[in-house]
């Protein structure tokens, strides 16, 4: 996606005009953003997507390149545009965001197993829903095949495939789309009772309020850093993103799950989207400071 971001001080109501304080563009998309923060912060990272054949598709794929991800398995789409994500963003760092996919809807579970075949086992394959779920249903099960962790962040909300819910190992949700996909509000007891029901690891993250985990033994809090916000956007991508880094390094949950909290706060003190995620000196001093909370009261 191509993020335009408008800043205003207060979103405009029905049939209202108002003059925003700044705009900026900038690379986004979720699986974009996912990869990015987890190639920054030391990860192999292959991806497997389609732009358009236009200037932004282009750019977008020189991006990843630029920032150390293998970008072989992108294809353009003639006929299709790039994805773009017209932003705004209020005073208080909250975001509105709208998402046309363009290119990312062309993208078949066909052209997935094709490239997914040259690409060497991964230890985590990490999916969306601003593809087709076919698409991602399909890296799932090479995922599966080859013995990678999977990791579904199911967003922007929507039912999830019975298929794509058997190959996923780790599901990511905000608190809406936990309640929209579980039907009830984010507690300890209704995450461990989806987790058991859907028979996967689960995490919901809570904005300001950190996260809350579990591979379905242990349960995980982890509060967010005090920081002074300016920007949420792409904020949840940078805590799926190192996340899933740190389950392919080889680390255990709980400790994922807070180094994706100090990716995700820390990201939040910057303008932007992909220009406001830390580079991992920032994230290893700020880890100091944050340890997971475990067990059943967390």
């Amino acid at each position: 996606m191509i993020d335009q971001i408008a800043y205003c001080d207060a979103f405009p109501r029905d049939g209202e005009t108002l003059v925003g304080s700044a705009f900026e563009q900038g690379f986004g998309g979720k699986g974009a953003n996912q990869a990015v923060i987890a190639a920054r912060l030391g990860g192999t990272v292959s991806f497997v997507g389609r732009v358009g054949d236009d200037q932004y598709g282009a750019e977008i794929t020189a991006n990843l390149a630029a920032n150390g991800v293998d970008v072989s398995g992108v294809k353009a789409t003639p006929g299709h545009s790039s994805g773009i994500a017209p932003i705004w963003v209020d005073r208080t760092g909250a975001n509105r965001i709208l998402i046309i996919p363009g290119a990312n809807h062309a993208l078949s579970g066909a052209d997935v197993e094709h490239q997914v075949e040259r690409i060497e086992p991964a230890g985590v394959v990490l999916g969306q829903l601003e593809a087709p779920q076919e698409a991602t249903t399909a890296a799932f099960a090479w995922g599966r095949r080859v013995g990678s962790t999977t990791v579904l962040n199911a967003a922007p909300a929507a039912e999830l495939s019975m298929d794509l819910r058997r190959t996923t190992d780790w599901l990511i949700v905000n608190e809406s789309e936990f309640e929209s996909l579980w039907g009830a509000p984010t507690t300890v007891e209704h995450v461990e009772h989806a987790a058991h029901r859907w028979n996967l690891s689960l995490v919901v993250t809570l904005g300001a309020e950190g996260a809350i985990g579990t591979d379905r033994r242990d349960v995980f809090r982890v509060p967010a850093l005090a920081v002074d916000v300016v920007d949420t956007t792409g904020a949840g991508d940078a805590f799926v993103g190192s996340f899933a880094m740190a389950m392919a390094a080889g680390w255990a949950p709980a400790d994922a799950l807070r180094l994706a909290v100090v990716c995700g706060s820390l990201s939040t003190t910057r303008p932007g989207t992909q220009s406001s995620y830390p580079r991992p000196a920032e994230v290893v001093d700020a880890l100091k400071g944050v340890s997971p909370e475990k067990g059943p009261q967390a």
